[in-house]
């Protein structure tokens, strides 16, 4: 059987800025050296699927970059992960209007191959799924589309894309934020003794045909507003029930909560299975080196130099560098893309990194960031959704923007 995946771009990524000013939302790091799409990559790769397509038209060149330096499969097994990025052709000008539209206008690059099944998974995900169990229930259920599901509570069901399936597994209706209302009570899971709800992962396994069918007479532009509903009424769509970890990293506040939960004793989701590994960028950097500092809570990546007083509950990430006395907290600190040179100063003078004695609370810190000794920064005190030139405020967060300077002494 011939299966392709297809991993969506996303959006301009609105809810992630200022993450995403500079970068789309799948090349957003995660847990200090991964980047977002190397999740559904990785799912894809451990379930045998090796012919990937990334769908992208948002800030796509340092995407572009980390795909052409690590995803290269070699000429013997096959395989390959290609990017597609929106572009103008004879039939369509502008840019991908939804993830609908998007696979529309991309088609004609996986079909080159006689395709049995796609796999269409989003880029901005963190989970770990094995597709090909997906896909043997869509077999055996002699399905046209599966989608997979989670349960989750009636808290959460209220501003979710919800299925309501039978004693089969096949679904029959399909509400999308249905809210905490009466429509909400019929949705309820059969499945489940307590109060369950089955939500759409965003995760869809089509047969091809029946994808090129509902893409061709539907020219609407989304598959969970548009498509879906409309291939309910018609065809034979199933649930696939996935009742393990799985994030969207739609926010912020879920990106902040994600990643620093993965310093727990015991992570939902942890970076350390083998049998499925997540794969990145080979990038050869020397171990980090601790000249002083309590740490505890923390994933600290390759690369390092941390000469802090005390680290807690803390993600860091490559070549970050930090000084002398500097205490850190509740934090994500992304780290570098390049060691400086010693001869070669900043016009700030303020060196990469973080300068000794500083205060970090509850704070991401972007990359190549310059923050120099004395700063304080936290949300604490400060107005919800502020934006200056040197830090946002969202969703109770402060970020400090990528390659931003911090002049020593200031209290943000």
């Amino acid at each position: 059987m011939n299966v392709v995946g297809l991993i969506l771009g996303g959006g301009a990524g609105s809810r992630l800025q200022p993450l995403t000013q500079e970068r789309s939302k799948p090349a957003v790091p995660i847990a200090g050296k991964y980047r977002l799409v190397d999740i559904p990559i990785s799912n894809c790769i451990n379930s045998g699927i090796r012919k990937i397509f990334l769908l992208t038209q948002f800030n796509s060149v340092s995407l572009h970059q980390h795909i052409g330096t690590t995803f290269r499969f070699d000429q013997f097994s096959g395989g390959h992960v290609r990017i597609l990025a929106a572009e103008q052709t004879p039939d369509s000008e502008g840019w991908f209007q939804g993830t609908a539209d998007a696979v529309r206008r991309s088609m004609r690059y996986f079909t080159e191959e006689s395709v049995d099944l796609v796999v269409i998974l989003s880029g901005d995900q963190l989970y770990r799924m094995d597709l090909q169990s997906v896909i043997d229930s869509h077999v055996a259920h002699g399905a046209d589309l599966t989608i997979s599901t989670k349960p989750v509570g009636r808290e959460e069901a209220g501003s979710l894309g919800i299925m309501q399936v039978d004693e089969t597994g096949k679904i029959v209706n399909f509400s999308e934020k249905p809210g905490d209302t009466s429509k909400l009570d019929e949705l309820r899971a059969p499945l489940y003794e307590d109060e369950r709800y089955l939500a759409s992962m965003g995760i869809y396994v089509f047969n091809m045909d029946v994808l090129k069918n509902l893409l061709c007479k539907n020219d609407e532009s989304d598959f969970g507003k548009h498509i879906i509903p409309d291939a309910i009424k018609s065809h034979n769509v199933y649930s696939y029930i996935f009742d393990d970890y799985w994030e969207d990293i739609g926010s912020i506040r879920s990106f902040w909560a994600a990643n620093l939960a993965l310093t727990d004793a015991l992570p939902s989701f942890s970076f350390y299975d083998m049998a499925s590994p997540i794969y990145t960028r080979m990038r050869y950097l020397p171990p980090s080196k601790i000249n002083g500092c309590d740490l505890s809570r923390c994933l600290l990546s390759e690369g390092c130099i941390i000469s802090g007083k005390r680290i807690d509950h803390a993600v860091i990430g490559l070549r970050a560098l930090v000084g002398e006395g500097t205490e850190i907290d509740d934090s994500i600190v992304m780290g570098a893309d390049y060691y400086e040179h010693g001869e070669i100063k900043h016009e700030s003078g303020i060196p990469l990194g973080i300068g000794q004695d500083c205060i970090i609370k509850q704070a991401i810190i972007d990359k190549n960031a310059r923050i120099g000794d004395g700063v304080v920064i936290s949300p604490e005190g400060k107005p919800a959704d502020e934006m200056t030139d040197l830090y946002w405020i969202r969703d109770g967060i402060i970020v400090i923007p990528k390659s931003t300077v911090i002049p020593s002494g200031i209290v943000l």
